[in-house]
């Protein structure tokens, strides 16, 4: 049995963070597919998320994109709250609010099975130049 959850295609999470990465807002699938409530989530890291399988250099290279006010895209694999995992085809990009408060939103959805392929060809060899 997989400890892999599956997005269907009607799937969209999103969430919001400030400019140190603490989740402002979470949507429901982030919630129902995450196994975290919202309360569990707000205020929080992202990288709480995080699975142990994704190399630093692929954040590295979303937080300089998104710092530069440009838009992120790439394929991403999160744990859940029981230790299984997620893939997401997520895209990341900075907003300014009114009031001049600069957020970052991130929207994921379902990756493709050649994505996920790729992505963890990729990362295998950017762990290894890591350790």
């Amino acid at each position: 049995m997989s400890n892999e959850v599956k997005l269907d295609s009607s799937t969209m999470i999103v969430s919001e963070t400030d400019t140190k990465g603490r989740i402002l807002y979470a949507n429901s699938d982030f919630c129902r597919i995450s196994g975290y409530s919202k309360d569990e989530l707000i205020g929080k890291p992202h990288n709480m998320v995080r699975h142990r399988d994704m190399p630093k250099a692929a954040f590295a290279d979303l937080w300089k994109t998104i710092q530069e006010n440009k838009t992120w895209n790439g394929i991403v694999k999160n744990t859940t709250k029981d230790g299984k995992y997620y893939w997401v085809n997520a895209t990341a990009y900075p907003v300014t609010k009114k009031n001049g408060e600069k957020r970052f939103i991130s929207v994921r959805i379902k990756p493709t099975e050649e994505e996920i392929k790729n992505a963890e060809i990729l990362y295998k060899q950017l762990l290894q130049q890591e350790h």
